[in-house]
């Protein structure tokens, strides 16, 4: 028995060590309210052809939104509805939100087109080249030139070229996969496509009609000419197989990835309007960060002298147990890159009353053993036993509660169900086996077998 007890404690000794490596190696992630961010107001639109935002339709928006934000590398996003047709983004950590912008609010939609018989590829090259120096000009803060006038023949430019080409049905829809890839030379990405089955063979038909002819085909983003590559005479018997492509045009790696997202969510069933795009400050996140801490601390502090105070060893014994409880806990949240929220923290600190309360049933089961003449190690192995039934129903019921928050909530209270959900089932192996194998363990000692270590003698029957 004894040397069961020292394996585990070498095994308690051995996760203590792990999660303090893991706490000093990666970072927490914070959430919007705690390190700033972007938060942006998306309203919601409708179209000749979707006469009325129903529950449904915002539903699609929200979807294909959550799936760009998944696409953006953003932990810990909040996508809700606000109102019948409205959407709040928070997006932690970003710091630009103009990209959040141009990639939640684009509408992406991707189209292969034909450039048509009789036409000359040079007029495209001459036009498209225009459309380039007049979105170079834009760019410039101190250009000079009249923001509508540049307007107006970019927007020229652009029905010119489509003029170009005609559809070939090949969108989109057919659309599998979009990755951004580096070009092998310089510092120019492209993005890397590949088609579904009926995609494969669109593209197929279309790189055949066009191949060794001149002409060139049109890769339209939003009606926008991206890319008019043309196809070599080799691809002329079954143009390019395999259902795979690449998007080239003057791409960087910002650019490259944000088509990428975009095309990778899908197109929005309607046209939204960012109304609201902030950026929202750390400040108040610092001042939240610290009040938490010293709420942290100060709870920790009374907790801890109280259990000492009242149930003597086994308390003291609880407030081991309860810090490496807080080391472990704090250490699965790093590990498994749950970002920390308010709430989120709220959880956490609720989660630690969940721990106390344990040990406290745990002793005073013991206690009524001492008092009813059993002996000391009798009656700290009944407190255990008879208390196990108890904890397991408290803490059963609050993970069912935490899962039907997780499940049904959004955002910040999905953050506070999964810091409270992972800090009870870690409670659960501190209070049944730290303070359990920690207390066994005390017992071996003869110095620390006394009674009223346990309980005033006061409280105990006399035989």
């Amino acid at each position: 028995m004894v040397g069961r007890q020292r394996l585990i404690i070498l095994l308690v000794v051995g996760l203590v060590l792990a999660a303090l490596l893991v706490i000093n190696r990666i970072p927490v992630r914070l959430g919007l309210d705690l390190q700033g961010g972007a938060q942006l107001t998306l309203q919601v639109k409708t179209t000749a052809e979707v006469k009325e935002i129903t529950p449904a339709v915002l539903e699609g928006v929200q979807r294909v939104v959550e799936g760009r934000i998944n696409g953006l590398g953003v932990s810990e996003a909040v996508v809700q509805t606000v109102g019948k047709d409205q959407l709040l983004v928070q997006l932690p950590g970003v710091n630009d939100p103009q990209q959040a912008e141009r990639v939640l609010g684009g509408t992406a939609q991707l189209d292969f087109r034909r450039q048509k018989q009789g036409t000359d590829v040079q007029q495209i090259q001459q036009l498209y080249l225009v459309r380039e120096q007049i979105l170079a000009i834009r760019k410039q803060p101190n250009s000079g030139a009249d923001p509508e006038q540049l307007q107006k023949d970019l927007k020229q430019a652009e029905e010119a070229l489509a003029a170009f080409y005609e559809p070939t049905g090949l969108t989109g829809k057919n659309l599998k996969d979009a990755v951004a890839q580096p070009l092998p030379a310089g510092n120019q990405w492209q993005v890397a496509i590949r088609f579904d089955a009926e995609g494969g063979k669109k593209f197929a038909e279309l790189t055949k009609s066009i191949a060794g002819t001149g002409r060139t085909l049109g890769i339209f983003l939003d009606d926008t000419l991206i890319s008019f590559p043309s196809v070599s005479a080799e691809f002329a018997a079954a143009g390019i197989t395999g259902g795979a492509a690449v998007i080239t045009g003057n791409f960087t790696a910002e650019s490259a990835n944000d088509l990428a997202v975009q095309l990778r969510g899908g197109a929005l069933p309607v046209p939204v309007e960012i109304v609201e795009n902030r950026t929202v400050g750390a400040t108040l996140g610092q001042d939240s960060i610290q009040r938490s801490y010293w709420a942290f601390a100060g709870g920790m502090v009374l907790v801890l002298a109280f259990m000492v105070f009242y149930y003597r060893l086994p308390g003291l014994i609880a407030d081991l147990a309860l810090l490496i409880y807080a080391l472990l806990t704090y250490a699965a949240f790093v590990l498994l890159g749950v970002t920390l929220t308010l709430p989120g923290i709220a959880g956490f600190i609720l989660s630690i009353g969940m721990a106390v309360d344990a040990n406290i049933l745990i002793f005073e089961r013991t206690r009524e053993e001492l008092q009813a003449g059993k002996s000391l190690y009798r009656s700290v192995e009944s407190g255990f036993y008879r208390a196990f039934s108890s904890i397991l129903d408290g803490n059963v019921t609050t993970l069912i509660a935490c899962a039907a928050l997780f499940w049904l909530g959004t955002g910040l209270v999905k953050g506070f169900a999964l810091t409270l959900g992972l800090g009870v089932l870690v409670s659960m192996f501190t209070a049944l086996t730290c303070s359990r194998t920690f207390l066994l363990f005390v017992l071996t000692i003869p110095s620390l077998r006394r009674v009223e270590f346990y309980t005033p003698k006061s409280a105990l029957v006399k035989s």
